[in-house]
């Protein structure tokens, strides 16, 4: 068996079964979540032959930053349940494997604690009512050295989840996540999801803190078009990990429209969601992303084996890229063409 195969089995004998809930579960019915993996796998291959692939190179850049493997870690909040360490840990395993680190804003480790492993990390950001509080955060952020704003956009509500007995709340303790909340006397509505968003708020991220700002959760080509227009420098093909709008389409089948709405811009397009082999990835880079995010079995990995195991999990992917890399022809991830892939045939 894989050893990425395992990593939720061994990580659900070490953590609190509602951490474990909370990591793995979707919103409402769980139909997008339980979607996500069996769509990438619902691709199949064209692969060319007699190509020399006798050197292969997966190296390439994300918003300018070089990295080993087009395979990036996604931010996730309650790190410190599944290691002690936290976001300090990921960050460890993720610089040796030469990757980039999403940084959830609900982090348990603080952005200036961050900024001194030297890793590079991007600040994903929910942009709440009370406008200050985002504005510290960025603040705070920007003079810890993050490379990037991520923009989640698709959380006007909070999804719907449907737990039964102790929740995460229940079980977390103070320290454990909101690391990076500025001091104030702030209320629940102060610290709500901004539900009045428009795509002005792109520019606005990006003059505040002259960063490249990312949008998180595009799932359509026309809203993808609205982001590029905006100024957006990159976009995350994404449903929240299936953890918002329950139903919403897999990411695998949303990436060719939106690649192709911004074909010719000089927007990046990332995707996350149910990616658990190197056939994925494959696939997911050559209908047009640049990387993939990996979410779930980073924390997974992290739980079983801190640092270390995130570096495995990344490596061990980008293991499998090569792999599959050369068995369709190809030196680099560059050259990867949407040709390469079909949908599987019915019957």
């Amino acid at each position: 068996m894989r050893w990425i195969d395992t990593l939720e089995g061994a990580a659900a004998e070490k953590l609190p079964e509602a951490v474990h809930r909370y990591f793995r579960q979707g919103s409402a019915g769980g139909v997008s979540v339980a979607e996500a993996t069996s769509a990438w796998s619902a691709y199949r291959f064209r692969p060319h032959v007699l190509n020399d692939v006798s050197a292969v190179d997966l190296s390439t850049t994300v918003l300018g930053t070089p990295v080993d493997a087009p395979i990036l870690v996604a931010p996730s909040t309650m790190q410190r349940m599944a290691d002690p360490d936290g976001e300090l840990a990921m960050a460890r395993g993720v610089g040796a494997a030469k990757s980039v680190l999403g940084v959830s804003s609900n982090a348990g480790t603080t952005f200036a604690e961050l900024g001194t492993t030297g890793v590079p990390w991007w600040l994903q950001i929910y942009v709440v009512r009370n406008r200050e509080i985002t504005v510290r955060m960025l603040d705070a952020a920007v003079e810890a050295g993050a490379r990037a704003v991520v923009l989640t956009v698709d959380t006007p509500v909070v999804g719907r989840k449907e737990d039964d007995g102790e929740t995460v709340w229940d079980v977390a303790q103070p320290g454990q996540f909101l690391a990076n909340l500025p001091v104030g006397d702030w209320t629940d509505d102060d610290l709500a999801k901004a539900d009045d968003l428009n795509p002005d708020v792109i520019g606005w991220l990006a003059e505040r803190t002259g960063l490249p700002v990312v949008v998180k959760g595009v799932l359509r080509g026309d809203d993808a078009k609205r982001c590029a227009d905006a100024g957006a420098a990159g976009i995350i093909v994404s449903n929240h990990g299936g953890r918002q709008l329950d139903g919403s389409i897999p990411t695998a089948q949303a990436l060719p429209e939106v690649a192709e709405a911004v074909a010719g811009s000089n927007l990046e397009v990332y995707v996350d969601g149910g990616i658990r082999r190197g056939e994925h990835v494959l696939a997911a880079l050559a209908l047009g992303a640049r990387a993939v995010f990996v979410g779930r079995p980073a924390l997974w990995a992290l739980t079983v084996g801190s640092s270390e195991g995130v570096t495995r999990l990344l490596t061990d992917l980008g293991t499998e890229l090569d792999h599959t890399l050369r068995l369709v022809g190809v030196s680099t991830p560059s050259s990867l063409t949407p040709d390469l892939v079909t949908t599987r045939s019915a019957g």
